[in-house]
């Protein structure tokens, strides 16, 4: 029976364990599309998965990995055939369903995404489940109404995955945008992706007000906690804060003066189970709206044997952008 590399994480005495192996193709999931897997991605959530600090896989022995980019080497869905370029996001691969960082990956066709024309199959990974929220949080922002005109908008942990892209991509659109890092070494990786203002997070770490000044009409925001209860708490009136991360906890020490005394919005993003429909919505803007030339910029390449180590090192903070990582 045929073997393929695999990054597998499998329980140990004290934890889990990841490493490069041989898996074998008989041992794959359930499912109607065989895919090859050429290129994926490392998220926050995959740098987890590897370390075992947060209980994100829930079946073993797993292959980790949220995300990839391929080609369709079988299929018995009616929608894929032999040869189609696919993407794939979410859905709980890397979690309860056999992963991305593999030579080959089996799910169900209605997962996939035809890759948009315009994009590689890395440019897609480049982008990834970080870029691919973003993108959903920046429609969401514009849904509700917050145009460029409405004034600036804050994106935060913006030198991570997701607050590059949103940051590139509301600049692209004409939004002012306010950078908030911890890292003020990237003020001008910052800047050159067009952010107007970059701002220290310590800023919005301190314990929030019901209500404080109003400085920006909407924005992006991947860390959650205080962080988020101080946005809300500044945000302005009739604005919209887009919450899709929790890099600093899942607790809201907020209250609801920002709601009921000036009408501000939560939105709450989801990319793992999103329906079909805004996911090619969403990728097709990302294929028009997000600057190619700021996507090679805050882009790195690994290897597959180098997806642990980074795993351990996206978690400690020490990755800029975005993380490609090359299958074969």
């Amino acid at each position: 029976m045929a073997t393929f590399k695999a990054i597998r994480i499998d329980k140990a005495d004290k934890g889990t364990t990841a490493a490069l192996t041989q898996f074998d193709e008989a041992e794959l999931m359930d499912g109607d599309v065989t895919v090859r897997v050429e290129w994926s991605t490392l998220n926050y959530k995959d740098g987890l998965a590897l370390t075992g600090k947060a209980p994100v896989v829930r079946r073993f022995p797993m292959i980790a990995g949220i995300d990839f980019a391929g080609t369709v080497e079988a299929s018995s869905h009616p929608a894929w055939k032999a040869g189609d370029k696919v993407v794939c996001t979410g859905w709980g691969m890397g979690e309860t369903h056999l992963g991305a960082y593999a030579e080959k990956a089996r799910v169900k066709g209605d997962w996939l995404v035809a890759l948009p024309q315009g994009l590689s199959a890395r440019d897609a990974m480049a982008i990834g489940t970080a870029g691919f929220t973003a993108m959903l949080s920046v429609l969401a922002l514009e849904k509700h109404g917050v145009s460029p005109k409405s004034g600036p908008v804050v994106v935060t942990g913006a030198a991570g995955g997701v607050g590059s892209v949103a940051t590139a991509v509301l600049s692209w659109l004409g939004y002012h945008v306010i950078a908030s890092t911890g890292r003020a070494s990237e003020a001008d990786y910052l800047k050159s992706l067009g952010a107007a203002e970059v701002i220290d997070r310590n800023e919005l770490s301190t314990p929030p007000k019901p209500l404080a000044k109003e400085r920006w009409a909407g924005g992006v925001d991947s860390v959650g906690s205080t962080t988020l209860a101080n946005l809300l708490s500044m945000t302005r009136y009739g604005g919209a804060i887009a919450a899709c991360g929790l890099a600093a906890g899942m607790d809201l020490p907020s209250s609801v003066a920002p709601f009921i005394l000036r009408g501000v919005c939560l939105l709450g993003i989801d990319s793992v189970m999103c329906p079909i429909e805004p996911r090619k919505a969403a990728w097709q803007r990302l294929a028009s709206d997000l600057d190619r030339t700021k996507l090679s910029e805050i882009t790195t390449e690994i290897a597959l044997d180098e997806v642990p180590e980074w795993g351990a090192k996206i978690l400690a903070g020490q990755v800029r952008g975005r993380i490609v990582v090359k299958i074969v």
